[in-house]
């Protein structure tokens, strides 16, 4: 089987090492091109680049992926496989494989169709969520399902440790699509699209908690966004405001503290929330290394967050 591969995000790494190992080999790797990073901006590739190259695989990073639509025709490929690639598919592309162009993506299909799928399934309070493949169409994240892999979502998992535990059952779920592909026995379930819902990508100005909203959700959303975008608040200090950071676990306790109101419990740090309260076990002060919030409130004193 003639396949090539387009992803960017880690996400792809176990499924793109799972075809290295076990087949079909890509023809080509498509990857975004090499972005600025750290303190000092330097040239990063993007992880997957760097496996691909040691693995002997072409790799193509074009600005805009149509730049390229005549080199991946030249391969003639049966199958392409996307995942986490961040560009936008023109017509030109869908149609480069034979037999099929199908997507890896990151939840339970129709649900959470877009970019911040994996932190809107822990944000919303799901049981359950898994890796869906799909045939690629226009209109994004709407083709018809080939299967779906199925895992449950913990009591304490983070946005962080769900993308890693989904990158891990990809491999399975990319290799039973390409069998019933190749076999001829894939199905195609259309998607309803009166049951889909939508999640764009999250911008770090979204992590700001609003403490007039119940316990329940802060302490989702602070583990959704754990380690992208992050959460945080604006703490005030001697009369001053400064941003504090926010980092999973934290603890629902039924006590009846105004929302954004600072209180010392037994030693601990609890905030008011609009239903119930939370203590927090981590923050980072503006500035400053991250810490126990029991040290935090001790040193700073802060009386309200905001």
């Amino acid at each position: 089987m003639r396949l090539i591969f387009i992803a960017t995000g880690e996400i792809a790494l176990p499924s793109f090492r799972h075809l290295l190992a076990h087949g079909p080999r890509p023809l080509a790797l498509i990857t975004q091109p090499d972005k600025p990073t750290g303190r000092h901006q330097t040239l990063t590739p993007p992880a997957i680049k760097v496996e691909a190259l040691a693995a002997g695989i072409p790799v193509f990073q074009p600005e805009k992926i149509g730049q390229i639509s005549a080199d991946l025709a030249a391969l003639e490929p049966e199958i392409t496989v996307v995942m986490a690639y961040g560009q936008i598919l023109r017509q030109d592309i869908l149609g480069l494989a034979s037999t099929a162009i199908i997507n890896l993506h990151a939840s339970l299909l129709p649900r959470f169709r877009g970019a911040a799928c994996i932190q809107a399934a822990i944000d919303a309070g799901d049981t359950e969520t898994g890796i869906t493949a799909m045939h690629v169409v226009r209109e994004l994240d709407a083709g018809d399902i080939i299967l779906a892999g199925i895992i449950p979502i913990s009591p304490d998992e983070t946005g962080g440790s769900l993308h890693d535990r989904l990158a891990e059952l990809a491999p399975s779920v990319l290799a039973e699509a390409l069998e019933k592909l190749a076999t001829g026995s894939a199905t195609r379930t259309p998607q309803d699209p009166a049951a889909s819902t939508y999640i764009s990508k999250l911008e770090r100005e979204q992590g700001r908690l609003d403490w007039s909203q119940p316990a329940e959700l802060l302490e989702r959303r602070i583990r959704a966004y754990d380690p992208w975008p992050g959460t945080f608040t604006e703490a005030h200090e001697d009369g001053r405001s400064k941003r504090l950071k926010i980092f999973p676990p934290t603890r629902i306790l039924a006590m009846d503290l105004p929302a954004g109101q600072v209180a010392n419990h037994n030693g601990a740090l609890v905030v008011g929330c609009g239903q119930g309260a939370l203590q927090l076990e981590s923050v980072q002060p503006e500035g400053g290394k991250k810490m126990l919030a029991a040290d935090y409130l001790r040193g700073r004193k802060p009386t309200s967050f905001a």
